[in-house]
């Protein structure tokens, strides 16, 4: 398991006392907010977090691993055409 990293992040007044009101409402720390929030926005824009994320994800970018599109195909082909 690889090492955390740490950053620092700048927040205005306003939403530090926001979120730290938040987190003692719900007794959870400011770190597992963070952590919510991240996953969520990666989650968001469909970018993938671990490894089999990501290689069930480049797994979709190809057209012929397409379920949808084949299953509309495979119906256009069977329905009968109107003279």
């Amino acid at each position: 398991m690889s090492r955390p990293v740490r950053r620092r992040v700048e927040f205005d007044a306003e939403t530090w006392h926001a979120l730290h009101r938040f987190s003692l409402e719900t007794n959870r720390s400011l770190q597992d907010l963070a952590d919510e929030a991240f996953r969520d926005l990666l989650k968001k824009y469909r970018r993938p977090v671990t490894l089999c994320e990501a290689l069930r994800e480049s797994v979709r970018m190809h057209p012929a691993n397409e379920q949808i599109s084949a299953t509309i195909h495979r119906l256009r082909r069977r329905l009968p055409r109107s003279p």
